[in-house]
């Protein structure tokens, strides 16, 4: 059962993004009116805004939360060609509470748009990965987390091409070497695939390439691992005219075979994958926007300009399906009609759920590539 909420956020224009902590309690928003708001789950389960405040001198893009073991710290990016970092102070003047957001360090690294943010998986440190318009991936740390002012620019990936979106890979298992999954919105089809796979090889200290999804040739607006508790294989969630995820496998013989040509150029922790397309959907009907997974990476949710929140999940027999539509203007029954052609059908599933239920709306639109759906 889905419980529908509704928040008057009070932004002053559209809402680009919507971030939730660790354990779903705090939620953080950003607009193109260049502020970003925090809000608290109080005892009633409704939502508070305990913080709004101006982060950038652009739009502001993307929000989002490092793990809880280093604090309360969020990261911004913007427009302004900036990724901002934040840090929650508490203070108590005996009377009551007060908390407040210090910028504890701003990149400036980029010469354009600073597109998305995100923080990499705890077992990794605090690190930040940034991409921007000007094709770079940049990869910072903070040495001493008690220091945040302090943070070094540790790589630059040119993706020679345009990026929208980055997403770490999650998996904790050191059988895994670290990954980061790089989208690009370039809308010229010359440039081939729009997802990258890098990969971070301990002995030579570097991100290489990896991976490039041939397949995926449309602009590319989200993209997302999922959590990974077990798999042998890793799961990506891709926003782009319709919803794709795919499963990438480690090919360990091909890895060993690798170890033994070129163990004296030291690259024995390189590996492909076998890329296989797990499901491929189009019910939205038009551009999907953001993918984000549960946190068990079972279920995928998926927003468009249909003005809907589409889940789906795997059964028994690893076939991916629509098990919900959630709609933001009221409960409305939304009969799901089988996928044709390239869709479901193509990988043996259908898509019969018809659950509905509402959820966040967070700002009105006019402008058709505008989505305010999170």
């Amino acid at each position: 059962m889905f419980v529908a909420k509704s928040i008057n956020a009070e932004h002053k224009d559209l809402i680009h993004d919507v971030s939730f902590d660790f354990y779903g309690k705090r939620m953080a928003t950003c607009s193109s009116d260049q502020s970003v708001k925090i809000w608290d789950m109080g005892e009633n389960g409704e939502w508070v805004c305990t913080s709004s405040w101006k982060t950038h001198c652009g739009p502001v893009w993307k929000v989002t939360w490092a793990h809880p073991n280093f604090g309360q710290i969020i990261a911004t990016c913007s427009f302004d060609r900036a990724a901002a970092v934040w840090e929650e102070t508490v203070s108590d003047s005996g009377h009551a509470i007060h908390s407040a957001w210090i910028r504890r360090t701003n990149l400036v690294d980029s010469r354009t748009s600073v597109m998305d943010v995100k923080f990499a998986p705890k077992q990794q440190g605090l690190q930040l990965a940034t991409c921007s318009a000007d094709g770079v991936v940049r990869i910072y740390e903070a040495p001493d987390v008690m220091n945040l002012n302090q943070w070094s620019l540790q790589y630059e990936i040119n993706c020679k091409v345009s990026c929208s979106c980055i997403s770490w890979n999650p998996s904790p298992s050191r059988l895994h070497s670290p990954l980061i999954a790089v989208g690009s919105d370039d809308p010229s089809s010359s440039s081939g695939g729009k997802v990258f796979i890098y990969e971070f090889s301990n002995n030579t200290r570097k991100w290489t390439r990896v991976e490039t999804l041939v397949t995926v040739t449309e602009p590319v607006h989200d993209i997302a691992f999922a959590p990974n508790l077990g798999r042998s294989y890793h799961l990506l969630g891709i926003a782009t005219k319709d919803v794709k995820i795919i499963a990438l496998k480690p090919n360990n013989s091909n890895t060993y075979n690798l170890h033994r040509q070129d163990s004296a150029q030291n690259q024995s922790s390189l590996s492909t994958f076998e890329v296989r397309q797990a499901g491929q959907f189009d019910d939205h009907g038009s551009t999907v926007w953001r993918v984000s997974w549960n946190m068990t990476g079972t279920i995928l949710a998926s927003s468009g300009d249909d003005g809907c929140v589409r889940l789906w999940k795997a059964n028994y027999l690893d076939i991916w399906k629509c098990i919900s539509t959630l709609r933001g203007e009221g409960v409305v029954n939304i009969p799901e009609v089988a996928s044709v052609g390239t869709t479901s059908q193509q990988i043996g599933g259908t898509t019969t759920g018809q659950t509905t239920a509402r959820y966040f709306k967070l700002a009105p639109t006019t402008h058709p590539s505008h989505v305010p759906w999170h």
